[in-house]
């Protein structure tokens, strides 16, 4: 139902002129499939948690930074993890509550952290000079926010090592096997009765499910320590992150939401049993696989025998793709010039982006029905982080975003999500209000 919603979508696309030459990228979100996200994940904690649980699935806005994106997940009842002003600002514009708002970042300012605290925003503070900060917030205006602090339990990478956040050098959080760190967290809550949760992060690409339950088992097993030695339940939530990896090689799913969710439940089971609230930071996992970018071929070539297929979609939206190709492939579908799925022996072929260096491929050798000018060269996947990253190189303009749903006659409705930025916001983007700002500067003379 995907891929068929997909294809009717590009070729929509192309009918109602959303692309074409004037328009040669775009960005498509699949409004169903996120929906469908959205609802396997709140099923999967649902089957495993006590009935009762406090539960929050707060999106990692990161990972796709769009406002009608966190608006539709609202109504879908997932909330948002934010990790800078902006993201925040974003999550409020749409209509997010300070109560389904969660504030995650290594480097929040004190202005940051005095505004979560006025709102009552949950915020998780990274490291001992943090928490000095909040304990002087708290110490002239009190606030309703709960409180944490995030601690690393360094059980290990996964294949990305770049995003892998659990190694005994990650940069987040209080790395609990350093000497005295254990004790430092523990010694922290038992003098600030306010805090009340604990958040790890373990997941990311390239992470398997059962590295990530090790290191929600290890803040699990903290969380208990902590209570014991103070004598009541003081941590009432335990914030698991999210992370969850996505399959970029098919159409399939997997793993699910259901088998991490199974996989906590037998190798957790204390989380589960109601004597935690839960809060949960999936991004990835939530909108990969309901994005799709899109662009047209402006020539076909051939270099040493290859055929090269010269598109609108390079280094300025898939970034990670050009420069670490390896951890980041992108699979890619052809569509002719009438956005129709092409039809046709494969041949292999380069996809190449518009900026003037060698290594702007989306796809290198890749296989597939022979792309001609005028088609149309569709990066699957890439409905997280793909939006949200783009890169100005060449100061190439962030393309459109528009969100899909069936018609219900046979047809494709749309809805824009963000408009294309135009050459005028480039220029103002690039300092077009001060062009004469070096020119009048001049040291003063030597006399």
């Amino acid at each position: 139902m995907r891929v068929a919603r997909r294809d009717a979508a590009v070729r929509a696309a192309v009918e109602q002129g959303l692309l074409g030459a004037d328009s040669p990228i775009v960005g498509l979100l699949d409004v169903t499939g996120i929906r469908e996200s959205a609802a396997r994940l709140r099923a999967a904690f649902d089957e495993v948690t006590a009935p009762g649980t406090p539960v929050l699935h707060a999106f990692a806005v990161k990972a796709t930074p769009l406002v009608p994106v966190l608006r539709l997940l609202r109504e879908e009842g997932i909330g948002a993890e934010v990790a800078s002003p902006g993201e925040l600002a974003l999550a409020r514009a749409a209509g997010l509550p300070p109560e389904r708002t969660v504030l995650d970042s290594p480097a929040k300012t004190p202005a940051e952290l005095r505004e979560a605290l006025a709102l009552g925003i949950a915020v998780n503070a990274d490291n001992p000079q943090e928490l000095d900060r909040i304990d002087a917030l708290m110490r002239s205006a009190p606030s309703r926010s709960p409180l944490g602090i995030r601690v690393n339990p360094q059980v290990g990478a996964g294949a990305i090592e770049a995003l892998s956040t659990a190694t005994a050098t990650s940069k987040f959080g209080v790395a609990l096997r350093d000497e005295g760190a254990r004790e430092w967290v523990v010694r922290a809550y038992t003098e600030r009765p306010w805090l009340s949760r604990l958040h790890a992060h373990t997941g990311s690409q390239g992470v398997p499910l059962s590295l990530m339950a090790e290191g929600v088992a290890e803040t699990y097993r903290l969380a208990e320590e902590i209570n014991r030695r103070i004598g009541r339940p003081q941590i009432d939530t335990i914030d698991i992150g999210g992370g969850l990896p996505v399959n970029f090689a098919s159409d399939v799913t997997t793993p699910t939401y259901a088998e991490y969710a199974r996989t906590l439940k037998e190798t957790v089971p204390g989380l589960l049993d109601g004597r935690y609230g839960l809060v949960t930071e999936f991004g990835r996992s939530l909108l990969a696989k309901h994005g799709t970018v899109v662009a047209r071929v402006e020539y076909a070539k051939s270099a040493g025998g290859r055929p090269v297929a010269v598109t609108h979609a390079g280094v300025q939206v898939a970034t990670r793709t050009v420069y670490v190709p390896g951890a980041w492939p992108l699979r890619i579908a052809a569509y002719d010039a009438e956005g129709s799925p092409k039809e046709g022996p494969e041949v292999v072929q380069d996809v190449a982006g518009p900026a003037c260096f060698a290594g702007d491929l989306l796809a290198q050798a890749y296989s597939l029905p022979l792309l001609a000018q005028g088609d149309y060269a569709a990066a699957l996947d890439t409905g997280a982080y793909y939006f949200a990253h783009h890169y100005a190189y060449n100061s190439l303009a962030r393309p459109g975003v528009y969100g899909f749903v069936p018609d219900g006659g046979g047809g494709t409705a749309f809805a824009t999500v963000r408009e294309a930025q135009t050459v005028e916001e480039i220029v103002a983007e690039s300092g077009g209000a001060h062009a004469d700002g070096l020119t009048t500067l001049r040291a003063p003379e030597r006399r």
